[in-house]
Order: C-alpha cells, then structure tokens, then sequence
C-alpha cells in the first residue's frame, strides 16, 4: 500500500530589501511558525523587486540608500503619492507596466497561503492573483505614518503594529474586521525575558556600576552618530558608551582613533544587539520602527536622534506619546536628555514602565497564530 505523505502547506513571503525592516519581519514570523507549529508547513521568501520588478525598479534595494540621503525629496515623494486616490492611480499607472512581472511573481511560487510584509506588493500581487487565490495576509512594517499602498481591501487580513495605523487603515476604507493590532513581529532574541543587567554586562565585558548607553545608527550606520557620541563623552556625565555602527567600516575606523573620555566600546556589524539592549541603561537611535519595537521589549528609554522624513515621523510621535522615550535631533538635546535621566532616577523608572507597556514582545508569534488558525495548524502536534 501506497501511504502518501500529506503535502505540507506552503507559505510565500513577498519581501525587498529596501530598509532592513522587511525582511526582518518575514524573518522572525517565520520563526515564530517555526516554534509554534515545528514542521508543520514550509516557507519561502522572494524579493519581489529584485526578482521580478522590471528596470529600473529591480534596482531599489541598492538605490534605497542613496535615496534616504536626500531626505527631502522623500518625504515629498511619500506625500505626494500617499492618500487612497493617489495609491490607487499609482497601481493603475503602473499596472501596465508590472503585469507581466506580477504575473510572473504569482505563478512561479504557487501558495497555500501568501503574507507581504512590503506595501508595494500587495495590489500588483492581488490584481495578478484574481478571484481563486490563496488567503493574503498583509503585514505592515511602518508604525505609524503608514502609506496609503498598504491598505487594499482585497486582502483577506491587515496586521497592524500600532493602534494610530489601525486607525489610518479604516481611514483607507479596510473594513475594521480585517485590521489587527499586533504590534510589530522582531526576532524571538528580542523577546526573551530581561534578565540581569549585571550578569549581562559581565558576559559582554562592559562595565558593571556605571549609566550604559547605547548609540545605534541602523545597519548602514545612517545619521549623526559621530558627532551625538562625542557630544555624550564630552557632557562630563559619568557614563560608558556603546556604539554601534552597523556595516559602515569607515565610520568604525573613525570612532575607534578618538580619544574617549569615558569607557567606550565601538561595535561594526553585530548579532549580539538583543543582548546589548537588555544590558544598556538608555539607547540612542535614529527612528527605525524595527529598533523602536525591540528596545521597547527590552524596556529601554529611547532617544530619538534622527529619522526619516515622511515614514518616520509618526514613530517619534508614537514614542514621544507612549512616554518612551524623546526626540532630540542635536547632540545637547541627547545630552540635556541623559542629564535628566540619569539625575532622576524616578522618572527614568517611569519611561522604563512606559517602554514595558508600549512594547509588545509577543508580535510575531501573534501573526503566527493567525496564519495557523487560517491554515488548520495543531499547535499541539
């Protein structure tokens, strides 16, 4: 007798590597499957820009840096093509022109079940796909000044990181029923209990009784990070600094020929951020929705130092909101910031509760079960 194993359910991730939050957030709902229903169905990302956008558009992950470096012009060009109307001729405009490639995507990576975690896949992948599709999941990734791309009520379910885009979905027309607040999915390392600061920062070498802060410039080491640490070592506060600068060598070379003031470890490129986060006193950092969501579940007083114009905005109101953390975009406010801080250690305790209740650790792992639940998954299997 012929026992043919049933054939797992297949899962597709449509990603693109402009700005490092996407693929992150694929990443980690995928491990949350992963815990939550070990082997029980298999996935696959695609970089639906590189792969399948015709030119020039299969170049944005590489011209996505130069073109935060005119932050300007990007917010102009977010405003100007964001509200539903305008999403809606963009789609059409282009339609045309990405059929073939959303057609294309479609068809050679069948699914059982499709979730996007960009806002340009969702229209073109839904127009492709037509009536007899498999269920769609949109997962959005800006926090809160959400574009208008995000939302297309042919999804079958909208998650939401923040209650102020659940808001901005209804304002797109989604019908409520099909928008979640889930919080933002980052990988289970950012998620484990805190543990002891002490104990931590022994592992990592750092020293034990004095204020940590941890400055961090996105992994390309964006915005005036140079200048905010130097600001920090030379405000006579008694502190260490750690500094992050991602995958910005020149940077790195930089920091590490100053003569620091204060015990100072410089950082490139590094895995060991979960714990760097649960081991600092404070973190300064530019706007990123992917490092706000995980220094919140580390509760960590956030200082916002730099952000970019348009998507970011709304993520300094959020933290400014949720009494988080600051936005302080010159080197004396992070420093009149700190001074605060570490000088009173009851309002410091207040944002660390802030941060706690503002973070939401369980994200990914709540997107996971919606996927399991929409699939018939066995948590128990």
């Amino acid at each position: 007798m012929n026992h043919q194993t049933p054939r797992k359910p297949h899962i597709v991730f449509y990603f693109s590597d402009t700005g490092g939050g996407h693929r992150s957030a694929a990443e980690a709902i995928i491990e949350a499957l992963n815990l939550e229903y070990k082997d029980q169905v298999t996935t696959e990302m695609v970089d639906f820009f590189k792969d399948y956008a015709p030119r020039p558009f299969n170049h944005a992950a590489e011209m996505y840096p130069y073109m935060v470096k005119a932050p300007q012009l990007w917010s102009a060009s977010f405003h100007a093509s964001d509200g539903r109307a305008r999403a809606r001729v963009i789609t059409s405009t282009l339609w045309p022109i990405a059929r073939r490639a959303a057609r294309s995507l479609v068809k050679s990576h069948p699914a059982d079940l499709i979730v996007t975690v960009h806002p340009f896949a969702n229209s073109f992948a839904l127009r492709a796909l037509g009536k007899d599709r498999p269920p769609f999941l949109t997962v959005v990734t800006d926090m809160v000044t959400t574009h208008a791309l995000w939302y297309d009520t042919r999804a079958d379910f909208i998650l939401v990181p923040t209650e102020n885009a659940r808001k901005r979905a209804l304002k797109c027309n989604m019908p409520p029923e099909k928008v979640h607040v889930v919080g933002l999915p980052v990988a289970d390392r950012y998620c484990q209990p805190l543990g002891r600061k002490s104990t931590l920062r022994k592992k990592l070498g750092w020293p034990a009784r004095k204020s940590m802060v941890l400055v961090v410039g996105g992994g390309e080491g964006m915005g005036p990070l140079a200048k905010t640490a130097q600001a920090i070592d030379a405000s006579g506060l008694d502190l260490g600094l750690v500094i992050v600068c991602g995958r910005n060598q020149r940077l790195k070379a930089t920091l590490e020929s100053y003569q620091w003031e204060n015990p100072t470890v410089i950082y490139g490129f590094t895995r060991d951020l979960p714990d760097f986060m649960r081991a600092a006193d404070f973190i300064v950092t530019k706007a990123g929705p992917g490092t706000i969501a995980e220094a919140l579940n580390a509760q960590l007083p956030i200082i916002l130092y730099a952000k970019l114009p348009g998507q970011e905005d709304g993520n300094v109101t959020f933290v400014q909101e949720e009494g988080a953390g600051v936005w302080a975009p010159k080197p004396q406010d992070v420093v009149r910031t700190l001074t605060r801080w570490i000088s009173r250690p009851a309002e410091r305790q207040k944002v660390v509760e802030n941060c706690r209740r503002a973070g939401k650790p369980e994200a990914a792992r709540t997107v996971a079960h919606i996927i399991g639940d929409r699939l018939g998954l066995d948590e128990d299997a």
